[in-house]
């Protein structure tokens, strides 16, 4: 699928979004200060995800329960490898960190060396 085509599906996730999303969102939206605007659900490559820095070519990912199944677990190490390979770094948030400002704010400074 590219970008395109994903399009639509990436509209109707941000419309939906849950609560540790939406708050992630409000938090990363800061680093645009900083010269590192970050996209909402994001089409990359195949995928949709949930926050990209185009600039540090960082992926965030905020991790819900869902998560932690094996099938789950097993898909999302598939999904990361894919995205890997396209150039891109990927960091995973359990939703439960994601909620807190300086933990998410901190984090994601560290990774992207700011």
């Amino acid at each position: 699928m590219t970008a395109n085509r994903l399009t639509p599906t990436a509209r109707r996730l941000r419309q939906t979004s849950n609560f540790p999303e939406n708050a992630a969102w409000q938090t990363l939206r800061k680093l645009r200060a900083e010269g590192y605007p970050v996209k909402r659900q994001a089409p990359i490559g195949p995928y949709v995800v949930d926050f990209a820095i185009e600039r540090a070519r960082l992926i965030i990912e905020v991790d819900g329960g869902v998560h932690r199944m094996e099938s789950v677990k097993s898909n999302d190490e598939l999904r990361e490898q894919d995205l890997r390979q396209l150039g891109w770094d990927v960091m995973r948030v359990d939703a439960r960190a994601a909620i807190s400002v300086d933990y998410l704010l901190t984090a994601v400074r560290r990774r992207i060396g700011i």
